[in-house]
């Protein structure tokens, strides 16, 4: 059984790492470090067993902490990490990994200097969407897909949000749901990327500077056009996924179910009504069809489940830190794009 401690105490530190470390077979929720005395309070209430620190350096010092998980601002992942790393420790960080590639460049020689895991919470590649839209491409419903376009288009005042409404703490916009967003189309397109364009859009709405609304445009070097939109300032709904091949379309609403069963207790109750479910238009057996498709029903334990048994068994790891190095070498194409209106080129 390897010790699991999960640094910060937030949304993401209370309703995701801890929730889905404690379900997890072969790791155990040992510990939890927040600065915030009510937050302290809180996880002495929600885990009895677990002990509580005041800070990572505390944490650190406990020589029964086998894994370090960072769940706090963007900002700090990298320099919390590799002191954890150099402290012997086995290290997840929320997403976005980092800041940039040469951050993420850095946490890597780190984890292999010390020969300990390093890891990122993509959980939604475990997204019943992501999964459904997976296998209608390969069970070859639209044929060749050449058009990927996907959004989270909300109107979102940020209240409780915190350092994610802070630039210099979170990265921006394009941080928070748009680190799982390329991770998706990173997996999805098995081809390299060749071009990057991102225009962000910043009105004073809210009391933030991390920019209202995106529009991130990567094309791939086998033509396929990957288009991500990201807003908290939209009141009408786009499509979740929208993507065409040479043979068909798929269209489907709505977001990941898990989320709020999560949050309310019960991941495994999580369900989608048939109005979310995604719908194709296909020519690929000869004669036009539409088809409602069933949700592929991933599950979010599987990160956890995975990094346990990396610890325990030495399996694969799913969610490698040269994966996400990738998605931040996009990021960094992203954010130089966006400053200064050109495509970025990367291969």
């Amino acid at each position: 059984m390897f010790n699991a401690a999960v640094v910060g105490y937030g949304m993401a530190g209370r309703y995701y790492h801890s929730y889905l470390i404690s379900l997890a077979r072969g790791i155990g929720l040992y510990a939890i470090a927040t600065r915030d005395p009510e937050r302290r309070q809180q996880a002495a209430e929600h885990y009895p067993k677990a002990r509580v620190y005041e800070n990572i350096d505390q944490l650190l010092a406990d020589d029964k902490v086998d894994l370090v998980v960072l769940a706090t601002p963007h900002n700090v992942h990298a320099e919390l990490a590799i002191k954890a790393m150099e402290a012997g420790k086995h290290v997840v960080t929320d997403k976005a990994m980092c800041l940039n590639a040469l951050e993420a460049e850095m946490m890597i020689t780190a984890s292999e200097r010390n020969n300990v895991l390093l890891s990122v919470f993509h959980n939604r590649r475990w997204d019943w969407d992501y999964l459904t839209v997976k296998k209608v491409i390969d069970d070859g419903l639209l044929g060749n897909p050449y058009l990927y376009q996907v959004s989270i288009m909300q109107y979102d005042r940020p209240r409780g949000w915190g350092w994610r409404g802070s630039k210099v703490q979170s990265g921006g916009i394009l941080f928070d749901w748009p680190a799982h967003l390329i991770d998706q189309a990173l997996q999805l397109i098995d081809s390299s990327v060749r071009t990057v364009f991102c225009d962000i859009y910043y009105t004073d709405q809210w009391d933030i500077d991390i920019g209202n609304y995106a529009n991130l445009i990567i094309t791939y070097q086998n033509d396929v056009r990957y288009q991500i939109e990201i807003s908290n300032l939209a009141k009408s709904p786009k499509p979740r996924w929208y993507v065409q091949g040479n043979l068909g379309g798929l269209v489907k609403f709505g977001l990941d179910p898990q989320d709020a069963a999560m949050k309310a207790g019960d991941i495994d109750a999580a369900d989608q009504t048939l109005d979310n479910y995604a719908n194709v238009i296909t020519v690929a057996n000869g004669n036009e069809e539409n088809i409602v498709v069933e949700p592929v029903r991933g599950s979010w334990k599987s990160y956890y489940q995975n990094i346990a048994d990396v610890l325990n068994h030495g399996v694969e790891l799913i969610v490698t830190p040269r994966q996400i190095l990738e998605v931040m070498r996009v990021f960094d194409a992203a954010m130089e794009s966006s400053e200064t209106g050109e495509i970025v080129h990367l291969s």
